[in-house]
């Protein structure tokens, strides 16, 4: 590990969180997938799978700010125990439900609980803020944070789907689940680096989606969301009509690690001009980059395809999140942030449900139809609202450093 990374950890505790955070982050990348790839063995129906995985991404994009906003009030430890009790009482409910094969609105009811699962990535990034507050070692301890969350969706999926398809149907849910549990009774026992809790600001000036800028990114996002969501449930399929269901955990590591590659390269890089310029291009990008997947025809094929389409996700993520510092106040740049996550997370939800949808009704290569219309979509509303991005708010949020402090007490 370079220097910068290793300084990281000589703080006291910092080791011990990290890895509790590492395993509690797992689930986020491994119960979605999991769920498809048990769901669609148990009963072959794909729609179900993608419906049940969309209920699980919508409901912790409703529960998962209402659960943050508790662990600011009360603290990690009170809020996070309760709340990933929930979430494991409705997955172990949804796993005895599917292997029982219990009613449909059973399954839908297990997955609501299960989006009471906690940002964990959240509370670790708060941790490292009560440590480095104020230091560079702050911006180095983020960097490292993202390139754990590309790690997670790397190995999350591989581990799922081939647990589901090596072993049981329920295996990978069910190993996620007890990532969760670990992950989180472990890092909450951990008390001497646990945050300060403290009240919620609450400060005039209405929602952060007041912003005209904000609007553009968040609706771009629903359809940017929806081509992660599509590009899960198809490539399962895809790599069951080929015979070779496990392998559809390598393929997507392979979409994650072309994503982390970007992102490690693009850190190291330093732009002139406008950023919503290299925002639209990236997002241009995205779109196109799903044509070649209408014309796979075996997986070493779609693993390049989605290598290649994996390039342009994290650039467009990071340079993101610099228009939303230039669009939003200052004193609501983590709510806006907050928007942006959300509209993600509500299109993976209709990327997953559609694609489900028509794999069911036409096949898996047709089902690549809805990322590539999902990414259209995109394109579309990022050149209709770019003229909004090109005005950024009076206020602005300005850079991540200067406002570390106030993202710091809002992160969790």
């Amino acid at each position: 590990m370079p220097s910068p990374y290793r300084a990281l950890f000589a703080a006291p505790g910092s080791k011990g969180f990290s890895a509790a955070g590492f395993l509690g982050r797992i689930p986020v990348s491994m119960m979605g997938i999991g769920v498809i790839t048990m769901i669609s063995q148990l009963t072959g129906r794909y729609g179900l799978a993608g419906a049940l995985s969309a209920t699980v991404a919508l409901s912790a994009a409703v529960a998962g700010p209402q659960v943050s906003r508790l662990v600011d009030q009360y603290g990690q430890r009170r809020a996070l125990r309760p709340a990933t009790l929930i979430s494991l009482t409705a997955a172990a409910l949804l796993l005895c439900a599917a292997h029982y094969g219990w009613p449909d609105w059973v399954l839908f009811v297990a997955c609501v609980g299960i989006g009471c699962v906690p940002s964990v990535g959240a509370m670790i990034r708060a941790r490292w803020a009560a440590l480095y507050r104020g230091t560079p070692q702050l911006h180095t301890a983020y960097s490292f944070e993202s390139v754990v969350d590309e790690v997670c969706f790397i190995f999350g999926p591989i581990i799922s789907i081939g647990l589901s398809t090596a072993w049981f149907p329920e295996a990978g849910p069910l190993l996620a689940a007890c990532f969760l549990a670990v992950g989180v009774f472990w890092l909450t026992a951990q008390r001497g680096t646990e945050p300060e809790p403290h009240p919620r600001e609450r400060k005039g000036g209405g929602s952060a989606m007041r912003a005209p800028g904000l609007q553009v990114l968040v609706a771009t996002f629903v359809a940017t969301g929806a081509i992660f969501g599509a590009v899960d449930v198809v490539t399962v399929a895809f790599a069951d009509e080929q015979g070779h269901k496990a392998a559809a955990s390598i393929v997507l590591a392979v979409y994650a690690a072309g994503s982390c590659v970007a992102g490690m390269v693009f850190g190291l890089l330093h732009f002139a001009g406008a950023p919503e310029r290299r925002w639209l291009l990236g997002v241009c990008a995205m779109a196109v980059s799903m044509i070649p997947l209408l014309l796979v025809g075996n997986l070493p094929f779609l693993a390049v395809a989605l290598f290649v389409a994996g390039l342009s996700i994290a650039p467009t993520m990071i340079t993101t999140m610099s228009l939303i510092e230039e669009h939003v106040p200052r004193a609501q740049l983590t709510e806006g942030m907050t928007w942006v996550s959300t509209g993600l997370t509500a299109g993976v939800a209709l990327g997953s449900s559609a694609g489900g949808w028509v794999i069911d009704a036409a096949g898996a290569r047709a089902g690549y139809g809805v990322p590539a219309v999902a990414g259209a979509v995109a394109v579309a509303v990022g050149f209709l609202g770019f003229r909004r991005l090109k005005r950024p708010a009076p206020g602005r949020g300005g850079s991540v450093e200067q406002h570390s402090e106030r993202k710091e007490r809002h992160v969790a």
